[in-house]
């Protein structure tokens, strides 16, 4: 089975990760907006451990520190992560709503069951997604492929410059980390988008917002 792919001119990129509770978030709202508003998400990975790896602190566009090329057997972030990022990539062969089935599955088992992103929740969230799960199984063997796929984003996300998760990459060259405190109820959706792009399209060129917190 070759690669699928979701991408049109009108796609706004998500670069995510896994151990992220803002990434759950933003794909929470995107899926809504995909599913009521017929708007077209790509999803992309951003590892926040090869981000921050001390390695690559001179440069965030040009890595010298791969997690696709690291074997496992290290720190436990390290090891979910790429178990996470390969684990996605043998779902979206079976298509763009197996995999957003899939990726939802995975972060809400992360961050709102507080489950760990080990064997049994990967393979519980493939389950839950109604994924082929021999297919599944095999293509996850594929790991050499799957790492490629995985090195690609993480190449694209370098490129971009992007920082955290999630990112929003829009068709027009705009790209920005949002950040989100809370899940964005369905029925609010459209307008927190709606009010995101017009931030970050704004000719003001907003770099920043960030909320004071009082003691």
């Amino acid at each position: 089975m070759t690669q699928p792919s979701f991408d049109s001119p009108e796609a706004v990129h998500i670069y995510f990760d896994f151990l992220c509770p803002y990434a759950w978030r933003g794909l929470e709202l995107a899926d809504v907006l995909r599913r009521d508003h017929g708007h077209t998400f790509a999803l992309r990975h951003f590892s926040l451990v090869q981000g921050n790896h001390p390695e690559n602190a001179e440069s965030r566009h040009h890595p010298v520190w791969w997690l696709t090329e690291q074997q496992g057997g290290g720190s436990e972030m390290l090891d979910e992560s790429l178990r996470a990022f390969l684990a996605d990539k043998a779902a979206a062969r079976q298509g763009e709503d197996a995999r957003w089935r899939f990726a939802l599955a995975l972060l809400r088992a992360r961050h709102r069951d507080a489950a760990s992103l080990d064997a049994a929740t990967v393979q519980a969230a493939a389950n839950q997604a109604g994924l082929n799960l021999g297919e599944f199984e095999a293509d996850l063997e594929g790991d050499e492929a799957r790492r490629a796929e995985l090195r690609s984003d993480l190449a694209a996300a370098a490129e971009l410059g992007v920082f955290g998760t999630p990112t929003f990459a829009l068709p027009s060259g705009h790209a920005a980390y949002f950040r989100f405190a809370n899940l964005v109820p369905p029925e609010g959706a459209l307008a927190a988008w709606q009010l995101y792009v017009s931030v970050l399209e704004s000719d003001a060129r907003i770099e920043t917002i960030k909320r004071a917190k009082r003691a």
